[in-house]
């Protein structure tokens, strides 16, 4: 792999990940042949904010592939609760460990534990920016479902604003040819504005829609996601967006046969049960085919990457980033960074802009 951290599934090639996806095909047929891949070798899972699926998927991922796992999921039982920084904590356990995962609720977390890993660092979820593992996750089960990556019509459909698994998949489908995407949202959880620069660079195009009747006719694919109650700022923002998007069996009765709906959960009220003896419902499947995904990304990654002394990169004089969810709002001594994208200079750790 060209990369030694994976923060965005966009940092590899379409060929490196082709490579992962169908090391992952070949893992869920023959899991006994990588039952020694990693064995001797010890994971750090570092959740700074509560996960199921995720953690258990990347533990699960670590010990089926023959290593270990240190880490916790309650930085309230760590010397976080004290007041140690992300770059002490990460500084530390990527001394004990061969790679570290991370999730965090402040944008830009992964990247900035990547400075000052000694191993290679994968990013479980940042707050609202990016979810990659879930993205491969979905590009594992579509390979299997629907067997191939362009030309689909996908629809997005929930908190669009804060979900950095649509944000991800976005990103991702878009180097795919042909792809097209409905996001359907209210006005208020409507996709990031950088996300649809992307995807118009990308040669993509994307329409925005508010009901779910109206857009599903049309698509190949429907990703659900919930109203995140966390990423809200009161609870009476969350009460005023929650349950506006409900799956059924009769909006199911609009959509193609051969729809697949993607969710990346947890559901909430988003998708009725019924809908999940729907042959189209392929959510619950989907977790097990992210497993596969991480079990091939854990082996390449360990695989060509020796444990080395973290390089920070050359900062950007007089850089500040206005987005109040990033991580270096909250940790000073992170050195400001920018990266060019298609929408301008952002910010290197939550791609932002400097004047949000």
């Amino acid at each position: 792999m060209s990369v030694r951290n994976l923060i965005d599934l966009n940092q590899l090639s379409l060929e490196e990940l082709d490579e992962i996806v169908d090391m992952a095909c070949r893992i869920s047929k023959h899991p006994e042949h990588y039952a020694s891949a990693c064995r001797d070798k010890l994971m750090a899972t570092l959740f700074y904010e509560p996960s199921t699926r995720t953690q258990m998927s990347f533990q699960s991922a670590m010990l089926r592939v023959g290593g270990k796992i240190i880490g916790f999921d309650n930085p309230g039982g760590t010397s976080v609760a004290k007041g140690e920084s992300l770059k002490d904590t990460v500084t530390v356990l990527s001394g004990y460990t061969d790679i570290l995962t991370i999730r965090h609720p402040l944008e830009g977390a992964a990247m900035a534990a990547s400075l000052y890993s000694h191993v290679p660092v994968i990013n479980a979820g940042d707050g609202g920016h990016l979810h990659p593992t879930q993205t491969l996750t979905d590009i594992v089960t579509l390979r299997n479902v629907v067997g191939r990556m362009d030309h689909l019509v996908i629809g997005m459909c929930g908190d669009l604003a804060n979900g950095r698994t649509v944000h991800s998949l976005c990103r991702s489908m878009s180097r795919y040819g042909g792809n097209s995407f409905v996001f359907i949202s209210t006005e208020t959880l409507a996709m990031p504005k950088y996300i649809k620069e992307y995807v118009t660079a990308m040669g993509c195009e994307y329409t925005e829609v508010r009901t779910l009747e109206e857009a599903m006719p049309y698509l190949d694919v429907l990703y659900m996601t919930r109203i995140q109650r966390e990423r809200f700022e009161t609870p009476a923002e969350y009460e005023a967006q929650k349950g506006v998007y409900v799956l059924d069996a009769a909006k199911m009765a609009l959509g193609k046969p051969d729809l697949c709906v993607l969710h990346p959960l947890p559901r909430v009220d988003e998708i009725a049960y019924e809908v999940d003896d729907d042959p189209r419902a392929w959510y619950f499947r989907q977790t097990l085919y992210g497993m596969y995904g991480r079990m091939a990304l854990i082996i390449r990654m360990i695989s060509e990457h020796e444990s080395r002394t973290p390089t920070v990169r050359t900062a950007s004089p007089g850089f500040t980033c206005h987005n109040p969810k990033c991580i270096t709002r909250f940790e000073p001594y992170l050195p400001p960074l920018t990266v060019d994208t298609p929408s301008g200079c952002v910010c290197a750790y939550c791609e932002r802009g400097q004047a949000e």
